[in-house]
């Protein structure tokens, strides 16, 4: 059992929940709760070892047997240790190391979300989680956006990561590796209203920052502009609630 802070695996977990270069440089993330690592198991993600407690209920006690059955590398955390070293505010008693990877990008790909600038962790979590429900095939993010790894942006996601390709690249290989798409950029002064818009063909949606909204590099890039319509004097929404509303119009197109 692990009783010290100094334990190297304490030392780890708690530098990758609260750095991206750690993150980065180490090669892997931490996934904290019951639901996130069924969801890692299920996926076949890797996993390096898993940190428990006493504390865990009978479902994480049936995850626990199962990460064992898997060949997990599995050990005891006393409960104030685990505590003090999660980044939740209800730890479930369950965590784990996983490694940092990306799912491949599909070869045949007509539906995907760039993510431009999206600095809010909660905000990206939720955009993967919309992008995962409504059919995206693969997410991009720009340079600037948000570590898609963080451990907010994890738990947002809700398992998403373990079932949608999320890759960070620069403008010129995204171009490269999405030809033959047609770019469309929400924009609140866009002329078009996204429920006019075709988005039945191949499609990369762009959805810009939210202090400044997209990059010129964004605005370079995209063949279309569209905009939600609102009522007037409305402020205009934040990016995970225009990117959903956006994402499930292209699927309602799509699914008629």
């Amino acid at each position: 059992m692990i009783t010290s802070a100094q334990n190297s695996r304490i030392q780890l977990v708690r530098s990758l929940l609260g750095r991206s270069r750690e993150r980065r440089q180490s090669g892997a993330f931490v996934v904290e709760g019951v639901r996130l690592l069924e969801e890692a198991l299920t996926a076949g993600w890797t996993f390096r070892f898993a940190l428990y407690s006493h504390a865990l209920s009978a479902r994480g006690q049936g995850l626990l047997q199962q990460l064992n059955e898997a060949g997990v590398d599995i050990e005891e955390v006393t409960e104030q240790l685990l505590t003090s070293s999660s980044g939740t505010e209800n730890p479930q008693g369950l965590m784990a190391v996983l490694e940092l990877q990306s799912l491949p990008i599909p070869e045949q790909i007509d539906f995907t979300l760039i993510l431009d600038e999206i600095r809010d962790p909660g905000n990206l979590g939720s955009l993967l989680r919309s992008a995962t429900a409504a059919g995206v095939q693969a997410v991009f993010l720009t340079p600037g956006s948000a570590d898609a790894f963080a451990p907010k942006v994890v738990r947002s996601g809700m398992g998403t990561h373990f079932r949608l390709p999320i890759h960070l690249l620069d403008w010129e290989a995204i171009r490269e590796r999405l030809q033959g798409l047609k770019f469309v950029l929400a924009e609140m002064e866009a002329p078009l209203a996204c429920w006019q818009a075709d988005f039945r063909s191949g499609l990369a949606l762009i959805i810009g920052g939210e202090a400044e909204g997209a990059s010129l590099a964004a605005r370079q890039f995209c063949n279309e502009r569209v905009h939600i319509p609102m009522s007037a004097g409305t402020e205009s929404l934040n990016a995970a609630a225009a990117g959903a509303i956006l994402l499930f119009e292209v699927k309602r197109q799509r699914d008629a």
